[in-house]
């Protein structure tokens, strides 16, 4: 007995994960507020204590950033974690 392949699953847009366009919408504020200030990424990854291409995810919207790593983001630019979750619509 032959097995078929599994095909993988495509979702409708609306069946997407969850959080990913808000991942989105975080990421494209924490990269205004970045180039606002005119830092690059990898200064402000120093600044934040994580990676370059860490940051460059986050800015992408690739990965759901982690709280600790928020509040590191946050105290980069001075404010409150809930200051870019409100600029992001969040």
């Amino acid at each position: 007995v032959e097995s078929k392949a599994a095909r993988p699953v495509k979702l409708a847009p609306s069946m997407q994960p969850e959080g990913k366009r808000e991942q989105r919408l975080l990421g494209d504020v924490i990269r205004l507020e970045r180039k606002r200030l005119g830092v690059s990424q990898e200064d402000f990854a120093e600044l934040c204590d994580v990676h370059r291409t860490y940051v460059s995810q986050i800015e992408r919207g690739l990965i759901n950033i982690s709280l600790v790593n928020m509040l590191r983001v946050a105290k980069a630019f001075q404010v409150k974690p809930s200051v870019l979750l409100a600029k992001a619509g969040l």
